[in-house]
């Protein structure tokens, strides 16, 4: 098809196979890598990632492989959907088999283990002449899958891959916005997944709506001015990667991270409970970097921490959570313009 381009996705989960087939969809020749052999002959042969996203049938321009070197053949967009515990690892292989000129996109929202090292920053480590950027926003895969009308942001210091982003994936269920601040975006996807925790614990103690709303309004407060100690922009929590990641993931039975909080709420251990995920909560890992990162720089952040209390100090869910919810802050809103 004229015009196509040769793109690969890396990570065979619910999120990189609806990015996938949106690509594949829009007249693009697509690889989905996963690591799993079978999985990805599965995927072949039924059309369908059974594991993940039963009944979601996907694009002949798809194609599914276990072959990293396969996927990234002659790739000229490379997005990368797999854990942040992994991703260095994954980014690393990329060396030496993509071209200078191929545009990599993390999807991945989270904070590299054994550091704060957002996935953007390992990008530009590993690959540094290659153009980057991350894809951020309230994007539950499920929803996508089922059609329902979804918005994302793309964020890269080079407009040039925000326009290239959007060409790929901009479909009429499927609407992408541009930002020039990565840092701030990123910071939005993966922050939010810890306090999705604390409004999974919320919902679980049926504390009532104002509760909730209380509890969202300080989550965002307290988010961006982590994120502007760190250079971010704190109008870019305003957006779809601040404010509507924050909204849907705290809110929705679809996120990982809200099931996790659930469970606590109702008083089973942390390792039952992730024992019986099939995919990875990333606010468990951003948890205890986050707070240890929040403590160095000197960042008030009274939900990070009563939230760490809870999961690593266990400390009663029900005392520390009310405790956190009377504590008053002296101003509402931080950033104000005048």
């Amino acid at each position: 098809m004229p015009g196509s381009r040769a793109v690969a996705v890396l990570g065979g989960g619910s999120f990189g196979t609806v990015i996938a087939n949106i690509i594949a969809g829009n007249g693009n020749r697509v690889a989905l890598w996963l690591r799993n052999a079978e999985r990805a002959l599965s995927i072949q042969r039924h059309r369908q990632n059974l594991e993940y996203l039963p009944g979601y049938r996907l694009h002949d321009n798809l194609y599914a492989t276990a072959a990293l070197t396969d996927a990234v053949r002659g790739a000229h967009v490379l997005l990368v959907a797999v854990p942040s515990s992994s991703f260095r690892a994954v980014v690393r292989e990329l060396a030496g088999q993509i071209a200078r000129d191929s545009v990599v996109i993390s999807l991945t929202k989270g904070i590299e283990p054994g550091g704060f090292q957002l996935m953007s920053a390992i990008l530009a480590q590993e690959l540094p002449h290659n153009p980057r950027g991350v894809l951020s926003g309230p994007n539950l895969a499920r929803e996508i899958a089922a059609g329902a009308v979804t918005g994302s942001v793309i964020a890269s210091d080079a407009p040039a891959v925000n326009t290239l982003v959007h060409d790929l994936l901009h479909c009429e269920t499927f609407l992408i916005y541009s930002s020039r601040d990565m840092y701030g975006v990123e910071l939005g996807g993966a922050l939010k997944n810890v306090y999705a925790i604390l409004a999974g614990v919320g919902a679980a103690l049926e504390l009532g709506e104002n509760t909730i709303g209380m509890l969202l309004t300080r989550s965002l407060a307290e988010m961006s001015r982590f994120a502007v100690h760190l250079g971010a922009n704190p109008m870019t929590f305003l957006g779809l990667a601040g404010v509507g990641d924050l909204f849907v993931t705290c809110s929705s039975p679809l996120s990982r991270n809200y099931q996790v909080g659930l469970a606590l709420g109702t008083g089973r251990p942390l390792d039952d409970i992730l024992a019986g995920m099939d995919q990875v909560a990333e606010g468990i890992n951003t948890l205890g970097l986050l707070k240890a990162e929040a403590d160095r720089r000197s960042v008030h952040m009274p939900l990070v921490t009563g939230l760490y209390a809870m999961l690593y100090e266990h400390r009663p869910v029900a005392d520390v959570f009310n405790a956190m919810m009377h504590r008053e802050e002296a101003q509402d809103v931080e950033f104000v313009t005048g």
